[in-house]
């Protein structure tokens, strides 16, 4: 028969077996987590660059689109300027 010192230290130390366990199984759960959020980071950080990229993306075509703009005015305006001064010429000749 174990005397009561004996059952407490079988107690002690399953107590502390299982508390290794869980302590084993709280630092590989930490570990999952750690990854999951440095994947997740890594994730955001790509989609924080995309946004940028396509941003500054817009920037460049909208300038493109206002200089086509531009060249497409001040070509009308030159076509036009240039069809009145050929009808000036001709009507002055004849």
């Amino acid at each position: 028969m174990a005397t009561r010192t004996d059952r407490f230290m079988n107690a002690a130390v399953g107590a502390a077996r299982r508390a290794r366990q869980w302590a084993v199984a709280a630092a590989r759960e930490a570990d999952r987590l750690i990854e999951v959020a440095r994947k997740e980071a890594k994730s955001e950080d790509r989609r924080r660059r995309l946004k940028k990229i396509l941003a500054k993306t817009g920037r460049v075509l909208r300038a493109a689109g206002q200089a086509a703009l531009v060249a497409a005015v001040a070509t009308g305006i030159a076509a036009a300027q240039a069809e009145r001064s050929r009808g000036k010429l001709k009507s002055g000749r004849g």
